[in-house]
Order: C-alpha cells, then sequence, then structure tokens
C-alpha cells in the first residue's frame, strides 16, 4: 500500500513523497517494528519514542512520522514526515488502513466522568430491543447480542474505555462486515484529548456529568472540560444533563444542536415525580414536548434516573418508539460491576454488592443510594482503595466521604500498579478522623475475607473500586483476581484468626 492512502498530501513535510513510499503496517512501539513497516513516533507523558528512529530504520522500517516541534535525530537517508500531530495521524492511518469502517453506521458517544458504562448498555440495550443491530463499545464489554469483540484484558490497550486506534478502527472494520448498524461507545476524555476519535463523526452525543477525576493527566478541570468539550464539535446532536454545572458551559462550546435534561431543574426533557423505591429501583415520569409517560427500572439510585433520562431522550432522536424505549428499560436487570448484588448461599443473612465506583462524586453516589435503600439495623460495610499512579488528589476526599456515609471501612488496595499500596492508604486516611470506623488491611483478598467473615445480621457489604474487572494489577504485574470468586471462597472457608487480618500500616 502506498503511504499516500494513509498520509494525505497537505497533512504533512517533508522531502519524501507519500506516494513513492510503500508500507506494509504501521505500528508506534519498538516491539512491533517490522520490515515495510510505517513507524508512528509518540510523545507520551513518561516516554517518547522519537529516540527510536535509528532502531526503525535498522528494523526496516519503510517511513516514520514525527511531530512538529520535537527535537529528534534523524538517520541519514531514512524518509521521516513531519505531522502537526502524530496521535491525530495515527488515528486518521488505522481509520484509512481499514476504509473508513465507520461510513455506513450510526454511532453514538456517551462522555462524562460517572455513568458512561450505565447509560451506554441502557441505549445498546433499547436498540437492540427495536430489532437493530447493534454493538457496544466500552468499559466492561466490546460485543453486540451474538459476538464479543476482542478480549477485554486489563491494563491492555484494549482494556481502555475507548480503545486505541489500532485496536478501535479494526474493530469497527470487524463490527461492519457484520452488519452492525448502530455502534454506541464509551468515550473517555483521554481518547479525546489524544485524538484517537479524529476521523468520526457521531449521530448523538451524551454527557452525563463531570467531576473530578484524571487530573493528573488533564492537570485542571479546566482542561478536563475541554476535552469532554470535543466531542460536541464531532455529532450533530449533544444531549446534557444540565444538572450538572458544566453543562451550560458544553453547550455555549458545542457546534451541534443541544438538547437539555434534567431532573431537578426542568428542561426540555425531563424525570418528573420521582420516587425511589428503595432496592426495588427507581420509578418517575418522562415528560418532554410531545411525550408524557411513567417509567420504571430495576436498579435502585438516582443516578439511574439520570442515565436512563439521557437513554431515553437518545432513542427518541434515534426515532425508536417511546413505548419501546420504556419496555426495554424495565427489563433490564443491571450492568455488571455497577451496584451488583451477588447471589448468596441460603443461610448467609448478608448481602454483598459490588460496583466500580472510583471517584468521590461515584462514593457519595453510591453510598447515598445504598443508604436510602437499607432499613433500619442493617450496617453498611465498605471495602475499598484507590488506584496507583492515578490521580492522588482524590484519595483523601473517597476517605472522606467514605467515613461520613458508610457505618464501617476496610481500606485496603486496588491495582496500586507500581506505587507502595500503603503510601496510598496513608492518603486516603488523611480525609478520615475516626480510627473506630475503619480497619486497614492492604492484602484486598484477605480484606474481602475478613469482611465476610465479621459480617453481622442484615449487613450490606459493598466492594467498590474494581467492579466489573477481573484482575489485580500490582508492581509485580498482572494477577487473576476476581471478586465474585473470592467471596465465594470465603462464604466456603472457614474465618481466618484474627491475627492474620493484622497490617502493619
Amino acid at each position: 500500500m502506498e503511504l499516500s492512502a494513509l498520509l494525505f498530501q497537505d497533512e504533512y513535510t517533508s522531502l519524501y513523497r507519500a506516494r513513492d513510499i510503500e508500507i506494509t503496517s504501521i505500528c508506534q512501539r519498538g516491539d512491533q517494528i517490522t520490515p515495510g513497516c510505517l513507524f508512528i513516533c509518540i510523545q507520551g507523558t513518561r516516554y517518547d519514542s522519537h529516540i527510536l528512529l535509528r532502531a526503525a530504520q535498522a528494523g526496516g522500517a519503510a517511513a516514520a512520522l514525527i511531530e512538529e516541534g520535537v527535537r529528534c535525530e534523524v538517520p541519514e537517508g531514512f524518509p521521516v514526515f513531519s505531522v502537526p500531530s502524530t496521535r491525530r495521524a495515527m488515528a486518521l492511518a488505522y481509520n484509512r488502513l481499514h476504509h473508513s469502517p465507520a461510513s455506513g453506521m450510526h454511532l453514538i458517544a456517551v462522555t462524562g466522568t460517572n455513568g458512561k458504562t450505565s447509560t451506554a448498555t441502557m441505549i445498546y440495550t433499547i436498540l437492540c430491543a427495536h430489532g437493530l443491530r447493534a454493538a457496544v463499545i466500552g468499559t466492561v464489554a466490546c460485543r453486540s447480542e451474538t459476538k464479543n469483540y476482542g478480549k477485554r484484558g486489563s491494563e491492555k490497550k484494549h482494556a481502555m474505555t475507548t480503545p486505541d486506534p489500532d485496536v478501535l478502527y479494526p474493530m469497527l472494520a470487524e463490527m461492519r462486515r457484520d452488519g452492525i448498524e448502530y455502534v454506541v461507545m464509551e468515550t473517555s476524555s483521554h481518547a479525546l484529548a489524544l485524538e484517537k476519535l479524529a476521523p468520526l463523526h457521531f449521530d448523538v452525543a451524551l454527557f452525563t456529568n463531570l467531576s473530578p477525576e484524571h487530573l493528573d493527566f488533564h492537570g485542571t478541570m479546566k482542561n478536563y472540560l475541554a476535552a469532554k468539550a470535543r466531542l460536541f464539535s464531532q455529532c450533530d446532536c449533544g444531549i446534557l444533563n444540565f444538572d450538572s454545572e458544566y453543562a451550560e458551559e458544553l453547550a455555549r462550546a458545542a457546534t451541534c444542536r443541544v438538547l437539555r435534561c434534567g431532573a431537578v431543574y426542568h428542561e426540555q426533557y425531563n424525570a418528573e415525580e420521582i420516587r425511589m423505591l428503595g432496592a426495588a429501583g427507581v420509578a418517575y415520569t418522562y415528560a418532554t414536548p410531545r411525550v408524557r409517560m411513567g417509567v420504571s427500572l430495576p436498579i435502585p439510585g438516582a443516578f439511574t434516573v439520570y442515565n436512563s433520562l439521557l437513554a431515553l431522550t437518545c432513542a427518541l432522536q434515534l426515532g425508536i418508539p417511546p413505548l419501546t424505549a420504556k419496555e426495554a428499560l424495565q427489563r433490564m436487570s443491571g450492568v455488571p460491576g455497577r451496584l451488583e448484588r451477588l447471589p448468596l448461599p441460603e443461610g448467609h443473612p448478608f448481602s454483598v454488592f459490588i460496583d466500580y465506583a472510583h471517584t468521590e462524586a461515584a462514593l457519595r453516589n453510591l453510598l447515598t443510594t445504598v443508604r436510602q435503600f437499607r432499613r433500619g439495623g442493617e450496617r453498611i460495610v465498605l471495602v475499598f482503595g484507590c488506584g496507583g499512579d492515578r490521580d492522588a488528589g482524590k484519595r483523601a476526599p473517597m476517605g472522606k466521604t467514605a467515613e461520613e456515609l458508610a457505618d464501617f471501612i476496610i481500606i485496603t488496595s486496588d491495582n496500586s500498579r507500581t506505587e507502595e499500596p500503603t503510601k496510598i492508604i496513608h492518603d486516603i486516611l488523611r480525609g478520615m478522623h475516626r480510627p473506630e470506623k475503619r480497619r486497614v488491611i492492604v492484602n484486598r483478598r484477605r480484606a474481602i475475607h475478613y469482611a465476610i467473615h465479621t459480617a453481622k445480621e442484615n449487613d450490606i457489604i459493598l466492594l467498590v473500586g474494581k467492579g466489573h474487572e477481573d484482575y489485580e494489577f500490582t508492581e509485580s504485574g498482572e494477577q487473576p483476581f476476581h471478586e465474585k470468586s473470592i467471596v465465594w471462597e470465603a462464604l466456603a472457608t472457614p474465618p481466618t484468626a484474627k491475627e492474620s487480618y493484622e497490617d502493619p500500616t
């Protein structure tokens, strides 16, 4: 294939001509270099592959893309092409390599700090209920009704909320070959900031909410919001939760048509007469300029109201009958790892829930929801930690929220990565001031065992932070870690001696 099919003449500066160079593949890592490849240099936060130009030439690469303004040593006689952004060029190249796979399909994007997975799953469920061939790409799964697209690994590129271009565009091409008509995609701020989605245009884009998260990457909330705002210049219609304080600013920056949703403040599309039904879920009246109908979902929590309000509004914009959408949501049993109740064998007089909440706002929403549906005398026992090599600024606020809203807290590890787990835990403890309400057990497996073995009658045990994940990532690397299996393991084994739970923290 000629390089000119992937890199157009007005997109680069070079002494060479793209049409004179044949390439066999695209790569962006040193271990991917093969004869005839196009090597794309990426300047990351920790590593800059511009230093690999000689290695690329020695490995037989046909050419390389470098980023304007990045100082690097170019080997003599090696064709390099300078572009304003190699990340954007990479997304465009993979899209062109796979013949613009999203063309002819309808794309729906969901962005926001919390609620992306649930909202995307609701939209996907409605599409399938209407008989449309749909797929979803997101944190929990990339799938259609009949097929899984790619393994959802842990720290690997295909485990990201929005996959990298070398995974995303081949996946879209496979979906198109399978006859998929609609793709619902969770869209992260990282993906938008790094221009992974630059070639794509969405029919509808939805905004759930915004709270402090990923500030280790974005630096400020202003930058975080600006990343989200990019999406609303790549779509025909934006559906925004206007109960979020940032929605108005997003709407002003948007170049698309904007629809306003609300539950507290009445907008164009509203959730009215809201009823919290405890563990049985929620019910409300969905009110729009043309539709008014009762809606109920068996998923508890105020966030369910917002997520379903956005999903219903999206369905109407896609031409799906309101009753079809309503009935699809009423049949939903939940989303894996999102306030997911585990079925326990008879004889265990407590309950166990698993949830993905890993921000202060998500943890507050979760604990508030559980407090709403618990009955008198039920303790909320929270097992949680914070991820390593991620925004440390959220750790103390999460500790404060846990102490405020849970009855007993077991602080533990959660994907510590290259950080020392005890250091992360100390950061959490800075937000806590009541030692009698907490216990530190660094090892997460033992923390879960402790919660199960010391549970009192009617306790509500919340295992929080990992949700759908089935791995634990530490300095030693990735290890299998399936919380449901660990719960069954704890239920099947006798309590361990008290001293074995002690940690030196």
